[in-house]
C-alpha cells in the first residue's frame, strides 16, 4: 500500500511524500487520492491548503524529474501522461514559503540573436537568363548615359531600381538590398566627384562628356556590377 501513516496536512514534515501520507512508489491515483484526503482535512484553512498543494506539486515534479533521469518504477512509468497533464494543469497556490511557486519555475533560455545572414554581402555572378537580362540592361543604360545629354539622373535612378530588383530576385531581403544599393550609389557618386574635381574641363570636352555625365558614370558602372555580382 502507498500510505505510510495518517500524517495528514498538519504534519510538520518537509518531505512532500510524508506530508501527503504517501510512499515514494505511490501510483498516480494514490497521489490524487492523498491530495483530496488532505485537502478535506484542512477545514478551509488557507495556509494548510497551500501546504497541501505545495506538497502535491513537489511530488509531481519529483516524479517527472525522476522519469526524465530514468529513475522511475514500472507503475509510475505507466502513469506518465497523466502526471504530466496534471502538473501542467494544477493551479498554483501561493504558500508562506513559496514552495508551490518555486516548483513551477523554469529556466528561461536566452532568445537567439537575430540572424545576420541577410545583412552581410555575398558575391556571385548571375547565371542563365538573368545574366543576359542584366548585361543587356546595363549596356543600354551606359549607352544612354554616354550619348544623351542630361540623362545622368535618369540613368542612376533606373540603375538603382534595377540593382534593388536584382537582389530581390536573388533572394535577399528588401531592407538590406536597399541599403546596399544606396551604398553602391553613394560610393559611385563620391568617385565621380573626385574624378571631376581632379580632371580639367578640357579632358571632358575631349571625351565628349558633360560634367553631369562624368559624375554619374562611375555610379552607373558600380550599380551595374552590383546587379551582376551582389547576391
Amino acid at each position: 500500500m502507498a500510505a505510510v501513516g495518517e500524517s495528514g496536512p498538519s504534519s510538520g514534515s518537509e518531505d512532500p511524500y510524508a506530508r501527503l501520507g504517501l510512499a515514494p512508489g505511490a501510483s498516480f491515483d494514490e497521489v490524487q487520492a492523498a491530495r483530496s484526503r488532505c485537502l478535506a482535512q484542512t477545514d478551509d484553512d488557507p495556509q494548510a491548503k497551500a501546504r497541501v498543494e505545495a506538497a502535491y506539486d513537489a511530488v509531481l515534479m519529483a516524479r517527472l524529474r525522476d522519469r526524465q533521469q530514468g529513475q522511475v518504477s514500472a507503475a509510475a512509468a505507466t502513469a506518465s501522461q497523466k502526471e504530466e497533464s496534471a502538473a501542467s494543469a494544477s493551479p498554483s497556490v501561493p504558500s508562506l514559503l513559496g514552495v508551490s511557486v518555486l516548483q513551477r519555475l523554469r529556466p528561461r533560455l536566452p532568445q537567439a540573436a537575430p540572424s545576420l545572414s541577410g545583412m552581410s554581402p555575398s558575391w556571385s555572378l548571375a547565371e542563365g537568363q538573368g545574366l543576359v537580362v542584366r548585361l543587356v540592361a546595363g549596356a543600354a543604360a551606359l549607352l544612354l548615359l554616354l550619348f544623351s545629354q542630361g540623362s545622368g539622373s535618369l540613368v542612376l535612378a533606373l540603375g538603382l531600381i534595377g540593382c534593388f530588383l536584382s537582389q530581390i530576385r536573388r533572394g535577399r531581403r528588401p531592407l538590406p538590398s536597399l541599403g546596399w544599393c544606396l551604398l553602391v550609389l553613394g560610393l559611385g557618386l563620391v568617385v565621380g566627384g573626385v574624378l571631376t574635381a581632379s580632371l580639367s574641363p578640357t579632358a571632358f570636352s575631349q571625351l565628349s562628356l558633360s560634367l553631369e555625365q562624368a559624375q554619374a558614370l562611375p555610379a552607373a558602372v558600380l550599380l551595374w556590377l552590383a546587379s551582376l555580382l551582389l547576391a
